[in-house]
């Protein structure tokens, strides 16, 4: 098959995003048009110029570098209005990549700075996932983040504000920040609230630090999904682990070379990985940082390790096996993108 015609077939085909966080898809104009409306100031006033500010340069050194960028944006993300409008539009992109099922995560605790509650927060992201949902034929949730710079008090009461939505639009909660400098064994309380509370939890983790860390976001933090697992290649015993178990991991190609969570698209394990037999997904983390869109994750796939059609749709459909979802509504996900793919194989 030419490149171009898989390049126009993953344009089009069924996908799923599990992993997107919604302060890391804001649109530069978006920005321009919040600033207007706050009168919060801006350093420069076209797209163009914004983008620098906006998304990390092919020389990102590290983990922290790319989640400097967070910091431009969140100060305009801080009323109800700006959240279900972002919201709206995070949604909106991935259905203009052929997303069915969309998880859109964000921290209540980071948009509270303007006097918002942690529950006003979430309800106004969910406000603005459900209203493009409607609108557009797609399936979305969100995930509350605890952040690993917070104390457990704030984290405490996001998993407690979160609970309150769960089967309301709120899928489950997450760990992320910097994994380097908080490794996941300080936050044992916080998830083990999550579960009493019945939130199911998924963590970054073997993204910044070894395959350790994905051990304790498992075992210790009770995830059933994992963020990136970059660093999981480390240790062939929790690689069969993790396999046996079934837990899906959220790999994010692009981000994951920005970051530096391997150094080069030769280390990258995704190759490995999909052989051993793990159930490998292919998300965007941050649209706007990262300036990648998910069919271009999936075409950078076909292009570095060789992936074929039959592969890409595999790995597609294992997004809505991994989906936060009941396993009713993981059957209705998959007949929907299998028959998705069977219009676009006699379309094509």
């Amino acid at each position: 098959m030419s490149n171009f015609n898989i390049a126009n077939k993953l344009l089009k085909m069924p996908k799923t995003e599990l992993h997107l966080h919604l302060d890391g898809s804001v649109r530069p104009s978006t920005l321009l048009q919040l600033a207007s409306s706050s009168r919060l100031p801006l350093p420069v006033q076209t797209i163009e110029e914004l983008e620098p500010y906006m998304q990390v340069e092919e020389d990102c050194r590290s983990l922290k570098e790319y989640l400097d960028k967070f910091d431009f944006v969140l100060p305009f993300l801080q009323t109800a209005e700006a959240l279900e409008q972002v919201a709206y539009e995070a949604v909106a992109q991935s259905a203009e990549q052929g997303c069915l099922y969309v998880e859109v995560r964000f921290a209540p605790q980071l948009h509270t700075l303007q006097g918002l509650s942690v529950h006003d927060v979430i309800a106004h992201v969910l406000r603005g996932l459900e209203a493009a949902a409607k609108q557009l034929s797609i399936q979305a949730q969100g995930i509350a983040i605890c952040m690993r710079h917070h104390s457990s008090s704030l984290n405490m009461e996001t998993v407690e504000a979160a609970a309150a939505f769960l089967g309301t639009g709120l899928a489950a909660v997450d760990l992320a920040g910097d994994e380097a400098s908080f490794p996941p064994g300080a936050f044992h309380a916080v998830f083990a609230r999550a579960r009493e509370l019945g939130l199911p939890v998924t963590i970054h983790a073997g993204e910044a630090a070894g395959a350790e860390n994905i051990r304790e976001a498992v075992y210790g933090l009770g995830a059933i999904r994992i963020g990136h697992g970059i660093r999981l290649q480390e240790s062939a015993e929790l690689a069969r682990a993790i396999r046996e178990l079934g837990l899906p991991l959220e790999m994010c190609p692009t981000s994951n070379i920005q970051t530096k969570a391997v150094p080069d698209w030769e280390s990258y394990p995704i190759r490995d990985y999909f052989l051993q037999g793990l159930k490998i997904t292919v998300n965007t983390d941050n649209p706007t940082v990262s300036n990648t869109t998910l069919t271009r994750e999936y075409e950078l796939l076909h292009r570095h390790f060789g992936f074929t059609w039959a592969e890409l749709k595999q790995i597609a459909l294992n997004g809505a096996e991994a989906a936060f979802l009941p396993d009713d509504g993981k059957q209705i996900l998959r007949e929907k993108m299998l028959q998705r793919f069977l219009e676009l194989d006699a379309e094509l």
